[in-house]
């Protein structure tokens, strides 16, 4: 196999990913099936798993915090793939914009249940599957997950959280040939990081203009990154040139220098 080759997935990997029908999750959707891959994907909107469903595409309806749905998603994704090579749990939601005295416990919960608790769920019910085709699982973590996040506990902590959990897999996995790692995306271009910027705005009293460039001052390449970005990264992990990248925390952020 030249090097180049080795830079992209093999065909015909079964790959199952949580909240896959829009932003970062379509575009890991839609690079796996461009190197051939089978792709399952939930999400919880029916009406977006019916729209982003297409050949080579199957999705499920799923609460990827919830036990039950998981398991149902993780059953009707071996049935329409006939097995599990890669598991991406990409599932997280934002949580609040606030002072640690104004997350009440119930954001806190749900905040940690999607972000955390949903990446726990994908690799207990994945684990076997991952086992038996000496696989791969990848989750999502953040920049929040390495640096500290003021005004975004939850978030960070669960991020935080998601690092530890690939790192434990990749030493309980390892010896039965299944890698385990996490990407941490920066300041991902699109709707969700303009809402972000908005909350934070708000709170500071500031335009969501100059909320913006005090972000992009604190990233060396004074850029955004790209849903593509992270799509990319996770094609290469599951490449024969990543297989020997296992328990790490690959941050993909244009250097974010704080938060």
């Amino acid at each position: 196999m030249s090097i180049l080759s080795s830079l992209t997935p093999p065909p015909g990997l079964r790959v199952l990913v949580t909240a896959g029908a829009g932003g970062i999750g379509a575009k890991i959707v839609a690079g796996f099936v461009e190197t051939g891959a089978k792709v399952h994907f939930s999400d919880v909107d029916a009406d977006a798993v019916a729209a982003a469903t297409a050949e080579s595409v199957t999705g499920s309806v799923a609460n990827a915090a919830d036990e039950a749905d998981t398991r149902r998603l993780f059953d009707e994704a071996r049935e329409a793939m006939g097995g599990i090579d890669v598991v991406v749990a990409n599932a997280g939601i934002a949580g609040p914009t606030a002072t640690i005295g104004d997350i009440s416990a119930d954001n806190w919960d749900q905040t940690l249940d999607v972000n955390l608790r949903g990446a726990y769920l994908a690799a207990r019910f994945g684990a076997p599957d991952l086992i038996a085709a000496k696989g791969s699982f990848i989750a999502m973590s953040s920049v929040a997950g390495r640096l500290g996040f003021a005004y975004r506990t939850p978030y960070s902590a669960a991020k935080w959280g998601i690092v530890g959990l690939v790192k434990s897999l990749a030493a309980e996995l390892g010896p039965q040939g299944v890698r385990a790692n996490a990407i941490m995306p920066g300041i991902v271009e699109g709707p969700r990081i303009d809402r972000v910027i908005s909350a934070r705005a708000d709170e500071l009293g500031i335009s969501f203009e100059e909320m913006r460039e005090r972000n992009l001052a604190k990233v060396s390449l004074r850029r955004m990154v790209t849903a593509e970005d992270i799509a990319a990264t996770c094609l290469f992990l599951c490449a024969p040139g990543g297989g020997s990248i296992s328990g790490q925390a690959l941050s993909v952020c244009g250097n974010v220098e704080a938060l």
